[in-house]
């Protein structure tokens, strides 16, 4: 169904804050979600909230404050006390963009964190601020290597952002999976069977039935090249000091770097200097003249600009109805 924007927010942010979420936070997690669901990726729109919600109830909730474990003016360690990673990871990037736009650059890891959702979303966070950043994210064992049948890797996001000096950041986020596990819950909660070729069920075997995958596990994206990406992230993630793979929905890590251009380039003409390859890029003949060439997040935030001029965006009947069954317990 679609539902108009502001109605969607105060449907998120009543949801949220049913979930003991402060006012402030629940803000911060739906402007997020309203995000993603602009851009077009509805597994991690409103339907995150539910997955909040039945973590909260299956795994734990041991919410403690976000705390700072060590800090240096160019590092951070943080300690996400349990706390969704909306708020954990916009809090890492803050951090980080304001000690690069004061040292030149910067590395904050987080830790004992879970569901940060679009990587895009923070490394526009620092496109929008003239910065270069890079960011990855950790997880429990949902994804088999490549020529395993069982899981032991996270479906591990790699994200990096670049500012243009006009028009729209180019920013690359992929998980190293082949379909997301917030996609599974979401392909569970509706009934809708998987693409081919993206999980094994329990035996190993390939499978469409989004429950047999739940038990299973998913596959790598790009093969033994995804698989090798997907294992390097996961090293990076042990720099946040938790576990080497999260035990479950709990201690996943976050650890995002960013870059003043300006510290190579002190002209500032860094931007200008992304526009351009953009350009050279775009203008490459199309094999379907219908279908130009695009730069990465092109598309996305073209579909949002989209959405914000309709007003509306796109929410599954079955989360809307469970948004607002926790409005009403």
């Amino acid at each position: 169904m679609k539902i108009k924007i502001p109605e969607a927010r105060e449907l998120a942010v009543g949801a949220l804050m049913s979930l003991r979420y402060s006012r402030q936070d629940a803000e911060t997690i739906a402007d997020h979600l309203i995000d993603a669901a602009l851009r077009g990726v509805t597994f991690g729109s409103l339907a995150r909230i539910l997955a909040i919600s039945e973590k909260m109830k299956e795994v734990s909730d041991n919410r403690q404050p976000v705390t700072t474990l060590r800090e240096t003016p160019t590092s951070a360690v943080i300690d996400g006390g349990d706390n969704v990673g909306y708020v954990v990871a916009h809090h890492a990037t803050r951090l980080a963009i304001d000690k690069a736009k004061r040292n030149g650059m910067a590395m904050v890891a987080a830790r004992n964190t879970f569901y940060t959702g679009l990587f895009s979303y923070y490394m526009e966070m620092a496109t929008r601020e003239g910065l270069v950043a890079m960011a990855i994210g950790n997880g429990p064992a949902h994804v088999a290597p490549e020529g395993a049948a069982e899981g032991r890797l996270g479906t591990n996001p790699i994200a990096f952002g670049f500012p243009s000096d006009h028009g729209d950041p180019v920013i690359w986020d992929i998980g190293t999976c082949a379909i997301m596990h917030g996609e599974l819950l979401l392909h569970r909660r509706t009934g809708e069977p998987l693409p081919e070729g993206v999980a094994l069920d329990s035996n190993g075997q390939p499978t469409r039935d989004p429950v047999a995958a739940l038990a299973g596990a998913i596959k790598t994206w790009g093969g033994h090249r995804g698989s090798g990406l997907s294992v390097v992230v996961q090293m990076l993630g042990a720099l946040c000091g938790g576990p080497v793979i999260s035990p479950g929905t709990v201690d996943m890590a976050y650890f995002v770097i960013v870059i003043d251009p300006k510290i190579f380039l002190p002209e500032g003409e860094y931007p200008a200097r992304v526009n351009e390859l953009a350009d050279e890029i775009c203008s490459a003949r199309p094999i379907d003249p219908q279908n130009p060439v695009r730069m990465p997040f092109a598309r996305s935030a073209q579909l949002r600009r989209q959405n914000l001029q309709s007003g509306d965006i796109e929410v599954p009947d079955v989360v809307h109805a469970g948004l607002v069954k926790m409005l009403n317990s």
